[in-house]
Parts: structure tokens; sequence; C-alpha cells
């Protein structure tokens, strides 16, 4: 079998790129598997495998973030290079690349799974971006490694379309998220059967190249205390505070409660930041749990079209509907329960962990309460009026289908000043592209939403808050372009018929997704009917 190359120093064609100083503090400091051998195994006593990216025959360059380029150093004439697409495609190696896959475990749906590991995932090293900071360079789809089980560590052009586009419009949004460097075609067909109903079919492959200070997850602990591995774990979480947690000091038992509380404040953001902009993760178990509060590992995620809290993007969730929209602070604290019993051999005292579980129910409600404020242009959150408003609210957003996306930044345009006051037909009319069925509001159903329009306008006239400063303030915490699934679809069509202008023209609308950009408003309209049950358009598989 063929194996990575280094790429020649003599070609001047990227040169940034060979350039680049690739760190390897990962792979230095923490235990490795010994077997160098890429089979499918249990690996004990290890941080992780050295494993090579299996070489492809045709790669193709498809799309780059330039933002994530020029942060790690790298120009557009850079990102255009053939070197540029063998490296990132898993064909070529640069000095100091010494590739690896991760080794942990985790609950999925609830249940313990033993070994997960990165399957389709191959962490290359580390680069110093413009901050100084280091950033880890992975290959998702880029070949088996020891902790595929049975599949084959590679990855569709439709699924890794969906993950390079979403990555970038998350940081957009604000929203704390691994990044995605490149998309890069392998030239070669994948088998998957997307429906799992038995009927696999050839996809053109592709690999996403993603970046993040740590792919490090609640997962690489789990496994070392499911294991009573103690040292190791002991290992790791020093190796996390002091890389990734220095401002918390020297490793100790006082360190180890202040580094989980830190965790569990990050993962409290992260999913009020989800739930502002409507987004569903789809898959959150404790293996896809960033312990640096990132969204990571974007699968069957999906975005709230009409407002419905008990939503799933994941096919194989719609039973249980455990990853649902309205329920993922529930599930974060779970997992974050999952990764205080992997500490607590260490720690030997349940009660301060216990209060840090608890501490996350105040501090969620806390940063969420101010975020619905946000969203509602005020001030500030004041429980005895602004509580009563937004229970009111989650009521006339499912009297019929609204867009959450759209009424929310609608809502911006009413106007509240006393001098500007408007009928009710024409209060209710800033709405209509909001709601799917507007003929299915009764008149009791128009006469509450009116109800509490003039409710909010009353609340914000406390403020005294002009106009344009709210919707001002109101347009940069509510998107008006979000990539929702039918978009995302429509880009993955072309690009499977090998047309990659969608995907460009995606990826260039979610860099602004607040600006009004009127020239590209049919990207910014509720999801067409034809959508609702067209495959990829709404929920998702795991294999999508």
């Amino acid at each position: 079998m063929n194996t990575p190359t280094d790429i020649n120093p003599n070609d001047t064609r990227g040169e940034a790129l060979l350039n680049l100083h690739i760190h390897d503090r990962f792979v230095s400091e923490l235990p490795a598997d010994p077997d160098l051998d890429n089979h499918r195994r249990q690996v004990l006593g290890a941080c992780y495998s050295f494993v090579k990216p299996t070489p492809v025959t045709a790669p193709y360059l498809i799309a780059y973030s330039p933002e994530v380029a020029a942060d790690i150093g790298l120009s557009p004439h850079d990102c255009e290079s053939l070197e540029f697409t063998n490296v990132f495609v898993g064909n070529a190696l640069i000095d100091g690349m010494q590739p690896h896959a991760m080794c942990y475990g985790g609950h999925q749906f609830g249940n313990w799974a033993g070994q997960l590991g990165d399957g389709r995932a191959i962490n290359l090293g580390e680069v110093e971006d413009r901050h100084g900071e280091l950033q880890m360079l992975q290959l998702k789809g880029a070949g088996e490694t020891p902790y595929s089980r049975s599949a084959d560590g590679l990855a569709v052009l439709r699924s890794s379309v969906r993950e390079f586009l979403c990555s970038e419009a998350m940081f957009h949004l604000g929203v704390p998220t691994t990044r995605a460097l490149s998309l890069v075609g392998t030239g070669e067909d994948v088998i998957r059967d997307m429906f799992y109903d038995g009927r696999p079919k050839a996809e053109p492959g592709a690999v996403v190249c993603r970046v993040a200070p740590s792919f490090l997850r609640i997962g690489n602990y789990e496994l070392f205390a499911s294991r009573g591995e103690l040292d190791n774990l002991r290992h790791l979480i020093n190796y996390t505070i002091r890389h990734h947690f220095a401002h918390l000091g020297e490793p100790s038992t006082e360190t180890y409660l202040k580094w989980f509380k830190e965790i569990s404040e990050r993962t409290a953001k992260l999913v009020v930041h989800w739930m502002r902009v409507g987004f569903v993760h789809g898959v959150l178990n404790t293996d896809n749990t960033s312990i640096l509060g990132l969204t990571i590992d974007y699968g069957p995620y999906g975005w709230i079209d009409n407002y419905d809290p008990d939503w799933t993007p994941n096919t194989t969730d719609a039973g249980g509907k455990r990853y649902r929209f309205g329920h993922q602070a529930q599930i974060a604290q779970w997992n974050l329960l999952q990764l205080g019993n992997a500490l607590y051999p260490l720690i030997e005292d349940a009660e301060p962990l216990r209060q840090v579980l608890n501490d996350f129910v105040d501090f969620y409600n806390q940063h969420w309460q101010q975020m619905r404020a946000d969203k509602l242009g005020l001030k500030q959150f004041i429980e005895e009026t602004d509580q009563p408003l937004n229970q009111e609210l989650q009521k006339i957003l499912m009297l019929t289908e609204t867009d959450m996306t759209i009424f929310y930044r609608r809502l911006a345009d009413v106007p509240c000043e006393p001098d500007t006051a408007i009928n009710d037909t024409e209060l209710l009319s800033i709405f209509d592209e909001a709601f799917y069925a507007p003929e299915s509001l009764s008149k009791a159903d128009k006469d509450d939403i009116v109800a509490w329009l003039k409710h909010y306008q009353t609340r914000v006239q406390q403020d005294g808050t002009k106009d344009k400063d709210r919707k001002a303030a109101m347009n940069q915490v509510n998107p008006k372009f979000i990539l929702r699934n039918y978009l995302a679809q429509q880009a993955i069509d072309k690009a499977e018929a090998g047309d990659f202008s969608e995907v460009i023209k995606l990826l260039e609308i979610m860099r602004h997704p607040y600006d009004e950009q009127p020239e590209y408003d049919e990207y910014a309209g509720k999801r067409p009917d034809w959508a609702r049950q067209k495959p990829g358009c709404s929920m998702l598989s795991c294999s999508s």
C-alpha cells in the first residue's frame, strides 16, 4: 500500500506551507500506543496511535477558508497550490508531522459504549496561529485507523460539505466551534448506505481539514477512568491544564476542581449560543462534547426552521428525542456528570463535584435569560416582567409554524416608540414572511400575537431605547442568514454533479450572517415546502 510522502522542498509553490513549523506536544508528552500496525484493536494505556492517512489517486481542491488559512500564515496562493491539496487530503506530509488518531470512549445515547476513538479522523500536528496559540490540524475522512471498528475511515462529499460549511458558519455567528481549513475531493468513490435500508451506493469521497486548539473531548478522560488507568488519567488531565487551562495554575486537586468548573461554564455558554441561533447538535454524546467548550463533530445537526423545542435533526433520535432542541442544556449537564464521575477517583470527594453540577443550572439560566433579553433588544433581563413575556412568546411561536430566525429578525422592525404606533393589521403584517401557513391563524391566534406584540412594545418603552438603536443591537444577535439544511443540500446536489459554485457562495454568505446582504435575500427565506421531506433537507442520519 502506498503511504504519504514528504513534499518536495525544492518546489516554491505554496512556500509558506512548506515553512509551517509543526509542533508535537500531544505525541511527545502523552503515552503512545506501541503497536504501529494499522489494525482494529482495543488500545490500552495510550492516548493515541500513530497512523498515516491513506493516499488517494486524483485529489482536487473544492474550497478553503481564507480566514483560517490567513490565521496560520497561508495565502490564497499557498492554498491553491498542488502541495496544499496533497497535504490536506493526506497524500503528503510536512516535515515534523506525526499523524495519529486519539483513543477515547464515550456514552452514546446515554449508554456506555466503551472504546471509540478517532475512527475517521487523523491529527497531523499543531501549528502556531497569528495570536501565538497552537492549533491542531486534523483530517476527517483520510482513511482507517485502529479505532475505525467495522468502518473504512472515509467520508463522503455530502457530509464533508456540511461539516466544512457549518464549521465556518458557526464561527461567523459567534458560536464557539472547531474551524475548517479546507475541503478536498479525493477523486475516489466511497460506498455508503445513506438511509440504512440495505441499498448502499457509490458516492464521491472528500476530506475536511478541521482546526482547533484541541480535539480532546469528555470521552478521552472517561475511557481511562473506566479502565482504572488513573496514572494515565492524571497525566492527561495535567497535560490539558498546562497547555489549555494554564491560567488555573499548576495541576493539583484544587486545580482539578477549578478546571471542572470552567469546563462546565464553557459548556453552558456554548449551549446558550446554540439556543440563540437555533442550532441543534443532534448527537451530543460524551465523545462529541469538547473539553474546551467548542461545537465539535458536525454529524446529523440541524437548524430550527419552524420553532419546535421537541425537534431533533437526527433520524436515529426520532423516537426518543434525547437530543432535541429544547433539551440540549439538560444533556450538556448529564455529559458533565459523566466527566465528574471520571474525575472522582482523583478527587475522592463527591460534594465539590456535585456542587459544580448544581451550579451549572444557575449559571446556564443566568446566561440564557440574558441571551433572551438580548434577542428581544432589552437592556437586561428583569424576571418580574420578562419571564412571563418570554413564556407567552413560546406559546405564540407555536400557534402556527413560525420561523424562529425570521421572527426575531422581523421583531427588530416593530416600532416601539410612543409616537410611531401602527394599527393591529400593520403590526401583524411585519411577520408575514415568518409564518409557514398564515392562513391557518384563527382570529383568536392573531389577537394573541398582537396582544403579545403590544406587551413587547410596552416593555421596550420601559427601557427608553430608540427604535434605531434597538434594531442595531438586535441585528447583532439575531442572524438574517443561517445554514439551513436545505441550503446545504442544494450545494451538495450541485457539488456531486461537479459544480462547486454553490459551496463557495454559501461560504461567502455565511461569513456575514448579521449583515443585510440584500443581493442574497433568497438565502434568508424560510424553508420551502418541497424541502420538508426531501432527504438531506430536514432530518439527517449519522451517515449524512
